[in-house]
């Protein structure tokens, strides 16, 4: 008995190293990938904004054509985060390496016939496929799990450049209010090496100062006052949260029931996507010749780019650009296109952010920028991996901020959540 507990004592002892090197190689390979996929994704959507009229006309035609795809070569794979999450429950036994290939081109096709999706389903994707199959050759208990996290965290941090949320993600996506801590270490190995390596390639993350917008003032002072916290303040950045967690957990709900109703409505997913394909071209088209086509990063520059504009309520963001980009996108990915959730999330919130900051009574730089957090959060089902996209995007001053709205989106958005296999446990 003794010596079977030294044994079992010493394997716990050399797995974590073992993990940390198989993560930091998944991290370097899935950070070139990501950063060619991202590079690529850039390229089509530069081509597909020169000349929309050329493109967005044969989005049902490039939807048949992905439908087709992976009806005879990625059967089974369609199902992506699906996939990725029943593997992890233990649901399902592996991640064919075809998914990865496969998911890449089609979501370039998806975004450069006009589609509104996002990026990061994408990448985790990558990463998780890479370090499910990684695992096969390595000698630790539980490794499959933990490096399929850990490719999750790769994929994220590798595109988004924001490891601190990649590793917070990659924790708490599977299981809510749960983190899976025995895959920290290889996580983190996994991410900040996906983020030096990406970066090194050309991927660079979206990162602004809120306080530059105005000189007459910065977080801290509305936070704090000499007698203490600013109480009403953050009741106006709790009210700001309860809006983004209807908005997130609402997204969630709808994406669920526009899939079971398209489902439905056309079994056949050639004729689901082709005829919902036309629709959405025309739509993509008449609504300013694909405003709301691709990641919608148009938009969220809207927000932020002209600072002065932004202040002044004179940016060029519209009332309604959150829910057109809502229902578009919810559309497009519930008939058979590719590509994630996540990059429009940040979108709706930001733009829904810049809208009601004046009703409100919150400064609208600093309103758009927890609607760009806070929405992501709620429609995920997390708590941290949001806080770290505010603080690493706009800032670690705004950490305070950006942990009030997120907890209270988090707690509001009805236990919903964008990836329908997630385990839920109560809070």
């Amino acid at each position: 008995m003794a010596k079977a507990k030294v044994k079992e004592k010493l394997a716990r002892w050399f797995s974590q190293p073992i993990l940390a090197i198989a993560a930091l190689f998944l991290g370097a390979i899935v950070g070139a990938l990501t950063a060619f996929f991202g590079q690529v994704l850039q390229r089509v959507n530069d081509i597909r904004d020169m000349h929309p009229v050329y493109w967005i006309p044969a989005l049902a035609l490039a939807g048949v054509v992905i439908v087709f795809t992976y009806k005879k070569v990625g059967k089974g794979t369609e199902r992506g985060m699906g996939l990725v999450f029943d593997v992890a429950h233990g649901k399902e036994r592996e991640i064919p390496l075809r998914l990865i290939p496969l998911i890449m081109a089609t979501t370039w096709v998806t975004h450069l016939f006009g589609g509104s999706s996002g990026r990061e389903g994408v990448a985790m994707q990558i990463g998780a496929t890479l370090g499910h199959n990684i695992s096969s050759k390595i000698p630790v208990e539980n490794a499959p799990r933990i490096l399929l996290i850990s490719g999750m965290a790769a994929g994220f941090a590798g595109l988004f450049q924001t490891p601190m949320a990649a590793i917070a993600i990659s924790l708490e996506i599977l299981i809510a209010g749960h983190l899976a801590l025995t895959a920290l270490l290889p996580a983190t190995v996994a991410a900040i090496t996906a983020y030096k390596v990406s970066e090194m390639l050309g991927i660079s993350r979206f990162t602004l100062d809120l306080n530059s917008f105005s000189p007459d003032w910065n977080l801290a002072s509305l936070l704090y006052s000499e007698s203490g916290l600013n109480v009403y303040f953050i009741l106006k950045l709790a009210a700001l949260g309860l809006i983004f967690g209807i908005v997130g957990g609402g997204f969630a709900k709808l994406l669920s029931l526009s899939r079971k109703f398209f489902a439905e409505k056309f079994p056949n997913p050639l004729k689901r996507v082709a005829i919902m394909g036309a629709v959405l071209s025309v739509f993509m088209l008449l609504l300013w010749q694909g405003r709301y086509s691709g990641l919608g990063t148009n938009l969220v520059d809207m927000c932020f780019a002209n600072p002065a504009a932004l202040t002044a309520g004179d940016a060029g963001i519209y009332a309604y650009d959150w829910l057109f980009k809502l229902v578009l996108t919810i559309v497009t990915l519930s008939v058979g296109f590719q590509g994630g959730e996540v990059t429009p999330l940040f979108t709706i919130g930001a733009t829904l952010g810049a809208v009601v900051a004046t009703i409100v009574g919150v400064p609208l730089p600093l309103a758009a920028a927890l609607g760009y957090a806070a929405v992501f959060g709620a429609a995920t089902n997390t708590l941290f991996a949001p806080i770290f996209i505010g603080a690493e995007m706009f800032g670690f001053d705004t950490l305070p901020a950006f942990f009030i709205a997120c907890t209270i989106a988090y707690l509001c958005n009805g236990g919903q959540c964008i990836y329908g296999q997630k385990k839920i446990r109560l809070r």
